[in-house]
């Protein structure tokens, strides 16, 4: 492990311990400064593999860190907004104009990917919110099915079909995949198959 990582790893566990910590770590991450915004969201990032529960009173500043200019901030603040859409699924609904400002990121297929994660997970917690994501979702997949990070955005879509979906969302996201369950390949076949079989 790399020792920038392990002292990401130890100041996420400093600041799930030390409200202090967290608050100087949230100040960090709209501040002034470029290379203290990142630190801050990768962090964050860290401690919501570890404890998403604590950063909940903070949603609002992830979904303001979504307008940083710089990838790696608004990637990990929207990775850590996925984890939070099961505690707080209306406040993360406010995240999606920035959400669908970065599924179009022209510069970063890392921000492209989080913005598809994070509304697939969204858009899988309602029939509602479901309709309000898969326009969004259905363009992405047109956009970049030739893409590097396209096979993790199925796995992310995977856990969207499992989700409480509408039926126009099924028959669209079906007739999306289709082609790839029929024509393509290896994992793209499989996972595009195993999308429409959720579907049911």
């Amino acid at each position: 492990m790399s020792e920038k990582s392990e002292t990401i790893k130890e100041t996420a566990q400093k600041a799930i311990e030390s409200k202090e910590t967290m608050d100087a770590l949230i100040e960090d991450l709209s501040g002034s400064s470029r290379r203290a915004r990142q630190n801050a969201a990768a962090v964050f990032a860290q401690i919501a593999k570890i404890d998403p529960e604590v950063l909940v009173p903070y949603h609002d500043d992830f979904i303001d860190a979504l307008k940083r200019p710089e990838a790696q901030t608004r990637w990990e603040s929207l990775e850590v907004l996925t984890t939070l859409v099961p505690s707080v699924s209306k406040s993360c609904e406010k995240a999606l104009p920035d959400a669908e400002t970065a599924l179009f990121d022209e510069e970063s297929g890392f921000v492209r990917l989080a913005a598809v994660r994070f509304l697939c997970k969204l858009g899988s917690t309602t029939e509602l919110r479901s309709e309000k994501v898969w326009p969004l979702l259905d363009e992405a997949i047109q956009c970049y099915h030739g893409d590097y990070e396209y096979q993790d955005m199925l796995i992310a879509l995977i856990g969207f079909s499992e989700g409480k979906i509408s039926k126009d969302v099924k028959a669209g996201l079906k007739d999306r995949m289709a082609f790839d369950a029929e024509k393509s390949k290896g994992a793209l076949k499989r996972r595009s198959q195993q999308i429409i079989d959720n579907l049911g």
